[in-house]
């Protein structure tokens, strides 16, 4: 009974759930916000009806999830001082500076040009009008940056000097802070990998219209536009991915380690990529695999002939460097969301592959199994992002900050078990309300369809756009 009420179990299930949560805003949010300013764009240049309809359509999607993010956004620094309050004593004075950027400016940024977005139309000039979209847009997208410029600090601590008497690390270069390696590896695989969820959705949303042969005009080039983003996205995320794989063998070998199972130092055609590996019991030393030679070593070097650290070499010297302790993370746990992550945003890529070529030539399938199949694809690339975030931090462990302060020590010392278990609960209750409320809008919106907009029959522009959503 008392491990189910341990405070650090409890915090951490706590902080993973409200996270995910979180994150599942995030991603479409930050490829809706771009997506709407491209067809709002297209509206502007071309004066076709079609690309507003679309805008307004894909806007009012990327509003409700903007709603929802914000609201599970606060819970997230709430808990920094209500369950880590040793973590934020110990990293406030670093991790408080990219924070106060993503609220000062680019959430400032956000929240100012998307209330101008939303009120604005008929009010605003056209191209002041499509200006604030793109405002957001790029408020979404610097907003992203700051988070993983403070989060990277966690994975690889930089620009800072320890603070003995206090305790704590204190902030020496903010410009150091915010190229961090980590940070500028991350951020590019992070976006392109949120313009693939939202094309997932485009791709989902238009599906559902086309196979029952609906609003035509406007999700024919909707979907185009998503299958096209999938795989334009696809292979960006993979590229990005591959140079935020150097920085993490440069920075945490050992999360590279457990990614691939790999119990003892390797090199060559050793150096193998694995794609199914059963380890012992206490997650020593590998008992079956199936591997692919030298691939682990193209990926961690760029070369045939690099070496991988493996876990036990690391344990002896992370053991020597920082004292007794177990410094691996959960083996199955990174192994397999690394392998998640990986499948199913290739498996998305494949779906819209196929997609293209289903639909070349302007033609429909008449099937309906296939607009089903691209109805429920959405949730492959979002699922990837998800399982990408539990690799990144999962991976990390034993650390909150790698190699300066262990999770156990970052949790809240006056805080009891029964305290975050009751908290624990009421999130969980008050998250499962609002994913029932968020699925049913999103359903609704989607289902509803774009908005009848007719051009003037004379001039064929658009004289009057409807504010309300």
């Amino acid at each position: 009974m008392n491990d189910l009420l341990d405070p650090l179990l409890l915090a951490r299930w706590q902080f993973g759930l409200t996270t995910v949560y979180h994150f599942l805003f995030v991603p479409i949010t930050i490829g809706l916000a771009t997506s709407a300013a491209v067809f709002q764009t297209a509206w502007v240049r071309t004066g076709k009806v079609e690309y507003l309809r679309i805008t307004r359509f894909f806007g009012t999607i990327f509003l409700i999830n903007f709603a929802m993010g914000v609201v599970t956004g606060i819970v997230q620094e709430f808990q920094f001082g209500m369950n880590w309050s040793e973590y934020s004593r110990f990293v406030g004075d670093v991790f408080g500076a990219p924070l106060a950027l993503e609220g000062l400016l680019a959430f400032f940024l956000e929240a100012t040009f998307i209330g101008l977005w939303i009120f604005g139309w008929n009010r605003l000039p056209q191209k002041v009008h499509l200006a604030t979209i793109w405002a957001t847009a790029i408020g979404t997208i610097l907003s992203a940056y700051f988070i993983i410029a403070a989060n990277a600090f966690m994975q690889n601590p930089v620009a800072y000097r320890m603070n003995a008497e206090r305790g704590r690390a204190e902030l020496t270069d903010i410009w150091e802070l915010l190229t961090n390696p980590v940070a500028l590896a991350a951020f590019p695989h992070t976006i392109t990998a949120s313009f693939m969820v939202s094309s997932g959705l485009i791709i989902s949303a238009a599906a559902w219209h086309l196979a029952r042969n609906q609003h035509l005009d406007t999700m024919r080039p909707a979907l185009k536009f998503g299958l096209w983003g999938m795989v334009v996205w696809g292979a960006l995320t993979t590229i990005f991915g591959d140079q935020l794989s150097l920085a993490m063998v440069a920075t945490q070998p050992m999360k590279m380690a457990a990614a691939e199972a790999t119990y003892d130092t390797v090199c060559g055609a050793d150096a193998s990529f694995s794609l199914f590996t059963l380890g012992t019991p206490d997650g020593s030393s590998e008992l079956f695999s199936v591997r692919v030679p030298y691939l682990l070593s193209l990926l961690s070097t760029h070369s045939l002939d690099g070496c991988v650290e493996g876990i036990n070499q690391l344990q002896a010297e992370y053991t020597e460097l920082y004292g007794p302790g177990d410094y691996t993370p959960i083996i199955w746990v990174t192994y397999w969301a690394f392998r998640w992550m990986i499948g199913l945003g290739m498996l998305h890529v494949l779906v819209a592959v196929v997609g293209l070529w289903l639909t070349r030539g302007g033609r429909l399938p008449k099937q309906p199994w296939i607009w089903k199949a691209a109805v429920w694809s959405f949730p492959l690339s979002l699922g990837a992002m998800i399982v990408g975030w539990v690799f990144t931090e999962m991976g990390r462990q034993p650390w909150i900050v790698f190699k300066l302060l262990p999770t156990e020590s970052a949790v809240s010392p006056n805080v009891t078990g029964l305290e975050v278990l009751i908290s624990l609960v009421a999130f969980t209750l008050v998250y499962g309300a609002l994913a029932v409320v968020e699925f049913r809008l999103i359903v609704r919106a989607v289902q509803k369809g774009p908005p009848e907009i007719e051009p003037d029959p004379e001039s064929g522009e658009v004289e009057h756009v409807e504010t309300v959503y």
